[in-house]
């Protein structure tokens, strides 16, 4: 995650990029992809492709981008998507 947040440019800001190594944040968001597609290529539990804005630990804006043909959101990702996140907020 350290090398993910440097290469974005956000290492030493307020954001904080968090790993769920055993998918337990995401099983309790309820965001756990397990459509037979992708499940069948990747193997391993995975996240859906989400974002969300929370204040003082309470989520006030959940945004996910999937769709019914679409479980992992590659063909429209812009839910999730900066733009769309800050319109929300």
């Amino acid at each position: 995650m350290e090398a993910w947040a440097k290469d974005q440019g956000i290492e030493g800001s307020i954001i904080t990029f968090l790993a769920d190594t055993r998918c337990e944040f995401t099983e309790a968001l309820d965001l756990v992809m397990d459509h037979p597609g992708p499940m069948e290529v990747l193997g391993n539990k995975r996240s859906k492709r989400f974002a969300f804005y929370a204040e003082d630990g309470v989520i006030k804006h959940l945004a996910v981008s999937e769709g019914p043909d679409d479980p992992a959101g590659d063909s429209d990702p812009s839910a999730s998507c900066v733009d769309a996140m800050l319109a929300a907020i």
